[in-house]
């Protein structure tokens, strides 16, 4: 394949400026949008850097920073990953919980195994679900994950919307799974969690946070919520903090 490289630089996961500007020459039968998308998948420094180190998508980069922030990845920790696939995220938690950890990942969709992690294929809507992942977890979760997100539409009201439903869900799993002083982190998109959801965040957490990791891609609309501090159930909510 040909390109030509001009000598741009921007910021990468190592925070120097690093060397870009990749640009494919066009090919007969090549879309446009494909064409865009190879470009920035070549001018990424998060995808040469996931290749580089392993991982299995750029998203890995994005709970790196996260937990550089909210030290939320703590030796020893029990972590539950839902909607793990491919499983970038599940490789960053096992690194940093270390071998006295427990790592569960769970998906609708099979996955190829990942060396210390147990991942299960289920939906995490399903009635038994909850006993499940504790059983696997050898107890309450002390972090959740989900990097989760409705396959986009193209209307960003209408993904937002999908992508607030599937937070949802996962919060009310979290409820099932985590241990008081527990965390939780979810993908949604801008806007956050509004209304009723938010409140509920609140209610259930001692901090809730609205992040945007400097891995994800400044065009995208993408934003994690980041919650610390779960109430145990019955206990009375006390002032939150919001951001």
């Amino acid at each position: 394949m040909k390109q030509k490289t001009s000598k741009t630089s921007g910021r990468g996961p190592s925070g120097r400026g690093e060397e870009m500007g990749v640009r494919l020459k066009k090919t007969r039968g090549r879309k446009a949008s494909s064409q865009r998308w190879l470009e920035r998948q070549l001018n990424d420094p998060y995808v040469r850097a996931a290749k580089s180190k392993g991982y299995r998508s750029r998203a890995a980069f994005k709970l790196i920073e996260l937990d550089t922030r909210f030290r939320l990845l703590k030796p020893g920790a029990r972590v539950l990953d839902l909607g793990a696939a491919p499983g970038g995220w599940i490789q960053v938690t096992l690194e940093r919980v270390g071998a006295k950890g427990k790592v569960v990942g769970l998906d609708i969709l099979p996955m190829d195994p990942i060396a210390g992690a147990e991942l299960l294929e289920g939906d995490m809507l399903a009635s038994q679900t909850p006993e499940r992942l504790k059983a696997a977890l050898g107890g309450e979760a002390d972090l959740v994950l989900s990097d989760m997100a409705a396959p986009t539409t193209g209307h960003r009201q209408t993904d937002h919307l999908r992508t607030v439903a599937l937070l949802e869900a996962a919060l009310d799993l979290t409820e099932e799974v985590l241990r008081p002083g527990g965390s939780f982190v979810g993908k949604i998109f801008q806007g956050g969690a509004t209304g009723a959801l938010l409140a509920r965040f609140k209610h259930d957490f001692a901090s809730v946070k609205h992040v945007k990791p400097p891995a994800s891609r400044a065009e995208s609309v993408e934003l994690y919520l980041v919650a610390q501090g779960f109430r145990a159930h019955g206990e009375a909510a006390g002032k939150s903090s919001s951001a």
